[in-house]
Order: C-alpha cells, then sequence, then structure tokens
C-alpha cells in the first residue's frame, strides 16, 4: 500500500507503538547503523566533499530562484526529443493524466520504477480503481507490494523488515502475483534475490507500458536520469513500448555540467558507493523513422506540482526543495532509528519527511501538525545533507507556524490568524513569565517560594506536561534564590569591579 495516509495519528501516539516493537528497532538500528558507518568511510575519500556539497546547494538554489524558465526548457526540449509533456497542478490531476495514458495503449499492466513521486499522489490505488495493476520491480518496493504493508524508508523501503520475514512474505504472496516462490526458498540473501529475480522477469517481458519517476531533468536536453542499483530500472526504461515518468518541478537542474556534481554526490550519501550500478538517461523517444534502438516509441513527462510552487514561496522552508532523496538524514537520525518510518504518515520520513510533507499538504491535519516536533534539533541530519539542507532551521520555522496556523477569522477591518488549538497551556505559560520577568519584584518573590516549598514539588508534571517529564524529572530547586545567596555571602558586592 502506497499513497499519503492522511487520518493517520499525530507522530507521537504513532512513535510510541512503534518503539514498544523490539524487532523493529533492531532491524532499524542495524540497517541504519551499517549504511551510515560505509558512508562516513566513502566521503571521507573525497578531499573536495565540502566543495561539492555548496555547488550542489548553489545549482539548487538558482534552479529554484528560475524555476519559471527552467520548466519552460525542460518542455521545449522533451518535445524537440518527440516526448509529450504534461502538467499536473496535484496528485488528482496527475493521476487522472497517467491513468488516461495508460488506458489509451489498451493495456491493463503497468511495470513501475521506484518513484516517490508517484508513491506521494498514491498513483497505484488510482490506477488499481480503473482496472490497472501496477506491479513495483524495486526489490525493497516488490517486498512491500507483496506484503500489503507501506514504504518506511527513502532508500531502502522495506528496512523494517529482516530476511526471515521476507521469505514469508514471497513464500504467501508471490503466487498471487504471478510466479510463486521456489519450493524450499530460505532465508538467504542469493535465494531471495533469484526468487524476485524470476518473478519479475516475465512482467519485464510481458509489459508494454512502464511509469517511472526520476531523479534529475536536464534542463539543456530535456534529459530525465535514474539512478539505481539492481538493473530493474533498465529493464522498465528500455523494454515498454510507452513510457510515462512522473517528476517534481524541483528535480531539474540548468545542464549537463550540473548533473556531474550530483551523480559524486547521491551515491555516496545514498549507498556509500563512489558511483551507481545503474544509471539510465533518454532523452525523448527511439529513433522515429528506423524504430531502432532501445527505449519507447511514445514518452509521456508528468510535472508535478502537488504544493511545490506553494512551498517554493516560503523563503526558509523552500530550501526541502533542494532535497535529492538519498536518505543520508534518516540514518544518522535518533527520532528515526527508534521510531521508523510509518509513524510520519508519509512517503517521506525521517528528517527530510518532517519538513518536506507538512509544506506539500499544509499542516490541517493532525499528522502532518505534529511532524515538525519529530525532532530532536540535534542538527545531524543538516551535517551528512549533500545540499545542505538546514533541516533544524525549517523545523523550527514550521513550529511556528503550526502555533500560528489556526483559522483566519475577520476582525473589524482585519483578517488574523488565530493560534492553533492546543497550544492554549503553552502561550499560557510564556505570557506568565513574560509577565513575571517584566517585574523583578515579583520574580524575586516567586523563587524565595519556590526554594521554601521545594520538598512539595512533584517530579514530573501533571496533565499534558507528562509528555516532556514521563521520562525525564524536572530539576530541583535550589535551597535558596542566587539573589540572595549572592546578597548573604557577597553582601551585594560586584567584586567584578
Amino acid at each position: 500500500m502506497s499513497g499519503t495516509y492522511l487520518g493517520m495519528p499525530a507522530f507521537p501516539e504513532a512513535a510510541r507503538e512503534a518503539v514498544r516493537n523490539t524487532t523493529l528497532r533492531g532491524n532499524l538500528r542495524h540497517a541504519t547503523h551499517t549504511i551510515r558507518d560505509k558512508r562516513v568511510r566513502a566521503v571521507a575519500e573525497l578531499d573536495d566533499w565540502a566543495e561539492l556539497r555548496e555547488a550542489g546547494k548553489r545549482i539548487k538554489d538558482h534552479t529554484l530562484r528560475h524555476l519559471d524558465r527552467y520548466l519552460v526548457q525542460v518542455e521545449e526540449a522533451v518535445t524537440a526529443a518527440g516526448g509529450t509533456v504534461h502538467w499536473a497542478a496535484d496528485a488528482d490531476e496527475a493521476n487522472e493524466i497517467v491513468a488516461r495514458l495508460v488506458e489509451e495503449t489498451g493495456e491493463s499492466e503497468v511495470v513501475k520504477v521506484k518513484s516517490m513521486a508517484t508513491q506521494e499522489i498514491g498513483l497505484n490505488e488510482a490506477l488499481e480503481a480503473r482496472g490497472i495493476h501496477a506491479y513495483e520491480t524495486d526489490l525493497a518496493e516488490l517486498i512491500v507490494q507483496l506484503g500489503k504493508d507501506r514504504p518506511s524508508h527513502i532508500l531502502v523501503p522495506a528496512i523494517h523488515r529482516n530476511r526471515g520475514e521476507i521469505r514469508d512474505i514471497f513464500r504467501a504472496e508471490m503466487s498471487e502475483w504471478g510466479r510463486p516462490a521456489p519450493e524450499g526458498l530460505t532465508d538467504t540473501p542469493a535465494e531471495l534475490a533469484e526468487a524476485a529475480r524470476l518473478h519479475l522477469r516475465e512482467k519485464f517481458l510481458r509489459a508494454k507500458v512502464g511509469i517511472s519517476g526520476a531523479n534529475f531533468m536536464v534542463a539543456e536536453t530535456g534529459t530525465l536520469v535514474v539512478v539505481e542499483s539492481e538493473g530493474n530500472g533498465r529493464m522498465c526504461l528500455t523494454l515498454p513500448e510507452t513510457l510515462i515518468s512522473v517528476v517534481g518541478i524541483e528535480k531539474i537542474v540548468p545542464t549537463w555540467r550540473d548533473l556531474e556534481v550530483f551523480l559524486q554526490t547521491l551515491p555516496r550519501s545514498s549507498t556509500a558507493e563512489r558511483m551507481n550500478p545503474y544509471t539510465s538517461m533518454w532523452t525523448g523517444i527511439r529513433d522515429g523513422e528506423s524504430g531502432e534502438g532501445d527505449g519507447p516509441r511514445a514518452f509521456h513527462l508528468v510535472l508535478l506540482d502537488n504544493g511545490r510552487t506553494d512551498t517554493l514561496a516560503d523563503e526558509v522552508g523552500r530550501q526541502a526543495l533542494r532535497c535529492i532523496r538519498c536518505s543520508a538524514c534518516l540514518n544518522v537520525c535518533p527520532v528515526y532509528e527508534r521510531a521508523g518510518g510509518h509513524a510520519y504518515g508519509s512517503v517521506y520520513p525521517g528528517p527530510i519527511g518532517a519538513i518536506l510533507s507538512p509544506q506539500l499538504r499544509g499542516t490541517g491535519s493532525e499528522i502532518d501538525a505534529s511532524l515538525p516536533y519529530a525532532s530532536s534539533l540535534c542538527g545531524a541530519c543538516y551535517e551528512v545533507c549533500p545540499v545542505a539542507i538546514d533541516i533544524p532551521e525549517v523545523l523550527v520555522h514550521l513550529r511556528e507556524r503550526v502555533v500560528q496556523g489556526g483559522p483566519a477569522v475577520r476582525e473589524g477591518n482585519r483578517v488574523v490568524l488565530k493560534p492553533a488549538k492546543g497550544h492554549a497551556a503553552e502561550r499560557a505559560a510564556m505570557r506568565a513569565a513574560r509577565w513575571a520577568f517584566t517585574r523583578p519584584g515579583a520574580l524575586r518573590t516567586g523563587q524565595r517560594l519556590a526554594s521554601r516549598s521545594r520538598r512539595l514539588h512533584p517530579r514530573t508534571l501533571p496533565g499534558p506536561g507528562r509528555a516532556w517529564s514521563g521520562s525525564r524529572d524536572l530539576p530541583p530547586v535550589p535551597p535558596e534564590p542566587f539573589r540572595d545567596w549572592w546578597q548573604r555571602t557577597h553582601g551585594g558586592r560586584d567584586e567584578a569591579k
């Protein structure tokens, strides 16, 4: 199952359930630690990593500032190469375009390259509602689909599954989708990979329609780029007669020279490899006159907005659109490591999901309003990001938006944004603190009362405060306020003079 998972509980509630699953936590801890340790070694091989990171940031920022111009350039280049460009304002429009294009071919099956954009819009479910079966061909996505599950990681969607669980899924479900798992299948990686290869081979050879996303689009030529590690992408992009690519409008890079930067930083940040095993690039359709060569006879590019233009308008939040989906931030995040991806209620989990999903979808739902708080603000995500997205800065920015994100109401001749529900206690505490800190006498009296009644103080907070103090004790109040101690021991003298 894919989609946006709206209607899920807020992150704290979903995470509370996830951390109780010891198997899940073990799977996540092993996988994330392995990937991030390999990444450290891969990045250390490059003396100019900091310069590449800064270059990637600047290329993305430049592209976003001039996105209108580059989008037109992409459309012109793709059209000149024989492709057709479609513009989709939201998920419903994108799904309608893709479903119609598939129906026009007369086919009822499609093979898919792993694509975050199609998961974001819930394309598989939309196609299923029209009688079209979409088959995932990435190994991890296949595991998720066969298990009627949801992705929990950007790079490794089935990171929450161990080998034994995958074996059981293959044995139970493969026959429902096509070629069954071999008799006596074990949980050894080689046997699991072979079972998936045999299962998918018949789909590759039969499919007439392929659906993909793209890691990058090169504006100057209209070339689309997919990087992957298994070769399934190459099969989906070259064998079907019709190829439909659904791509977010932010995936553009201006030139081939710009692409060079990301083909160095993406594999090292994601899979800790010096270069990607499979990098597929296509421009339009195969030769129209001879019909020879690889690639589709018909190519359709669906340019997806779905909240990206609104995100672009936010001067702080727009940096999330730099993301190249490497997943490095997930692998270092202490919150993700313990809660897993499902708790985020989005196809974009982890730190990047905590800032991207609330911007693409808005903060009106319970889950989206809670995501900016799904972080300790430790900053590890920023340190590893290959395009220098300051995720902690955006998290704090979005928290402010959530607090101020209530309904707009008219007061006289003005329209004001009412504070969001659920923060009344916090606002009351801040108002009380402001009143006390601007009145020294009242502050001194309050400090003395707190010191003299310290034996009566609880070790945890009551009511909503339990969420904070449930796993930590309140700091003890000192026997006397600092001012009283200074007056008693120094007579109020300033000895620094």
